[in-house]
């Protein structure tokens, strides 16, 4: 139990931000929860969930769901993200992130797509049906729970990069889509020797200037950058230099 005037939060620092941000960059599903038009009751449902650029959530939900109707409604909602393991699920990190769901269109909708579907390609088969759409969760704010004692209130400047400059996103598909097709062992070292990940078919899915998204099937592992990139031409040396730390390591 918290011993009486015992602060109960703990102070944000750099470890809490980055495990906040591995949550949700690695998070394949996670529980949203909207606001019920009809009564005003909270209303909670699984979704598929990758990420902005800049670490913002999206999804792809139904017209024919109820939380499709509520975000209409009232596009105040939440997310909670984190996987439990063996034992007891309280133990384990999570993260509920809070905001405004933004349902997206015209270019902004092609991005989330691609960026989805790279993390979810079963998807496919009805992203583009007509009452399908992506939203997005602009983030207000965020509580991380890092287990027993570890708790701790976020801001959005702390969940979300800053501003990601265009020439990234139009850099992204031709850069994934180099590395997937050519440089396979490569991407086999980043996930073995510097996240100590099993063998397996690793693959990138996203990449932005923080880091990377490498997958096999459900298994997803998140490469931090550090330091973030600051321009596209970074990219390239800056996976040279892992692939050779990673072979010498």
């Amino acid at each position: 139990m918290t011993e009486p005037g015992k602060p109960v939060l703990r102070e944000v620092d750099a470890d809490a931000r980055r495990q906040a941000a591995d949550l949700i960059r690695t998070a394949r599903f996670g529980a949203l929860a909207t606001i019920d038009p009809e009564g005003g009751a909270p209303m909670a449902s699984r979704v598929s969930i990758a990420t902005a650029m800049d670490g913002a959530p999206i999804f792809l939900i139904s017209r024919l769901s109820g939380h499709f109707g509520a975000l209409e409604h009232d596009p105040r909602s939440s997310l909670l993200l984190g996987e439990p393991g063996r034992g007891d699920p309280l133990a384990h990190p999570r993260i509920t992130i809070f905001g405004r769901a933004e349902r997206l269109e015209g270019e902004a909708r092609v991005r989330a797509r691609a960026r989805f579907l790279s993390r979810h390609p079963k998807a496919a088969l009805y992203a583009d049906f007509g009452d399908f759409a992506f939203w997005r969760l602009a983030v207000e704010g965020g509580a991380l729970n890092g287990g027993f004692g570890k708790a701790y209130a976020l801001t959005a400047e702390d969940l979300i990069a800053a501003p990601v400059d265009p020439a990234f996103e139009a850099m992204e598909p031709d850069a994934v889509a180099h590395m997937n097709e050519d440089h396979a062992d490569a991407l086999a070292l980043y996930a073995t020797r510097l996240l100590g990940r099993p063998d397996g078919a690793w693959r990138i899915a996203c990449l932005d200037p923080e880091g990377l998204d490498l997958v096999d099937g459900d298994a997803i592992a998140r490469l931090w950058f550090e330091p973030p990139l600051a321009a596209p031409d970074e990219l390239r040396p800056r996976l040279v230099a892992l692939a050779k730390r990673a072979r010498e390591g």
